[in-house]
């Protein structure tokens, strides 16, 4: 049976360029940084030149760049440094932001007691600016915008300049959840104004267990982890060297590649979406994950007209890999809070399959993929 890997937002493979840099580093480069002698300096050396070039993809310094084990860590070094340390009392963020940000901000309300509301989405899940600039402009206290770059479930693109124009004028400040977005889309931190932002290599072809935190410089950062001075201060622990240079490499490949990776992905999913209606006229798709412009080309969420609990375990058994929702909560009898959120009764009971691509999806992928369909619905 050949195996079909359509689930690229929940993870994606590691290219074979990015494994061979780690594989060098761990053989020739096994230095701890924090060691002052010549093996400890090789390894801090590498390091700090993977901060650079990393922050340079950014626009941005590389002492603005905090390298974590991933976008969970840094969302929560992120939200827990805006209210413990920055002083903010008022966080106005979604009902449908990933759980790294959205349990990360409930533990915060029970914690400080700050105030949490949420900017109303419409069926599309698209964020109402209106009302966030009404929340913006309903109280002197400060404030942090929290709101996701691209959706992780329905491909949502944010209007973020927008939404940095907002903060600004309101004297708020912007955290992004863009895991989805590094890697896939350019974006330089000094034309879109956000003030704190993560990655997480693993969603562009990076190893597991690695990213990094933006926070704009003037921004001081205190450690949720203590028993050392690593990364300035700002995370306690040894960096993971080879995962870092892994990321670093992961990043340069795909910003070299993202314009072909985007034309290339944009027609396989237009063809994907045109022979899906085929099969079934009354397919709809979730969000804006069908919509070009105010989607991603890497995510489509498609709703089928009926109830089968049994499909995503059946296209497993048929060798395609996809997902109900997020990788966090493929296993959760809950559902998804995404679609619970912004669809009605009705239209959530529905089965809702997330279908998501990378620069190895191939057509052939896709056509096995709807000949497979075909034969199970």
């Amino acid at each position: 049976m050949n195996l079909i890997y359509l689930d690229n937002a929940a993870t994606t493979s590691i290219d074979p360029e990015v494994i061979k840099v780690m594989q060098a580093s761990m053989e020739h480069n096994f230095g701890n940084p924090s060691s002052t002698h010549q093996f400890g300096r090789k390894a801090k050396a590498v390091v700090e030149t993977a901060r650079k070039n990393i922050a340079h993809h950014f626009n941005v310094t590389a002492s603005e760049i905090v390298f974590t084990a991933g976008g969970t860590e840094a969302d929560n070094l992120i939200l827990y440094n805006a209210v413990a340390h920055l002083g903010v009392q008022r966080i106005i963020s979604t009902k449908i932001e990933h759980h790294a940000v959205s349990h990360t901000i409930a533990h915060l309300k029970n914690k400080y007691s700050i105030a949490v509301v949420h900017v109303n989405v419409d069926e599309f899940g698209t964020v109402d600016l209106v009302h966030l600039e009404a929340l913006l402009s309903s109280t002197t206290k400060k404030t942090l915008v929290s709101l996701m770059f691209i959706n992780n479930e329905i491909g949502n693109i944010l209007p973020a300049d927008a939404v940095c124009f907002l903060c600004k004028k309101h004297n708020a400040l912007f955290h992004s959840d863009t895991v989805q977005v590094v890697g896939h889309y350019p974006l330089d931190l000094q034309k879109t104004s956000i003030d704190f932002m993560v990655a997480s290599a693993h969603k562009f072809h990076g190893p597991k267990g690695v990213g990094f935190a933006f926070f704009r410089k003037g921004f001081g950062i205190m450690p949720m982890f203590h028993g050392g001075d690593q990364e300035r201060g700002a995370r306690s622990s040894t960096e993971n060297v080879h995962a870092i240079l892994g990321m670093e490499t992961a990043l340069d490949i795909a910003v070299r590649g993202m314009e072909n990776d985007k034309i290339k992905l944009l027609k396989l999913k237009d063809y994907f979406i045109s022979e899906l209606l085929k099969l079934y006229p009354n397919i709809q798709f979730n969000g804006h994950s069908a919509d070009v412009d105010k989607g991603t080309y890497t995510i489509l969420n498609v709703r089928f007209p009926f109830d089968n609990d049994m499909l995503l375990f059946s296209l497993d058994l048929a060798g395609i890999a996809v997902s109900g929702g997020s990788a966090c909560q493929s296993g959760s009898n809950s559902g998804s809070h995404v679609l619970q959120e912004i669809l009605k009764d009705s239209a959530s009971n529905n089965t809702s399959i997330r279908f998501s691509f990378s620069k190895d999806t191939t057509q052939q992928d896709i056509d096995t993929t709807l000949l497979k369909l075909k034969g199970l619905l």
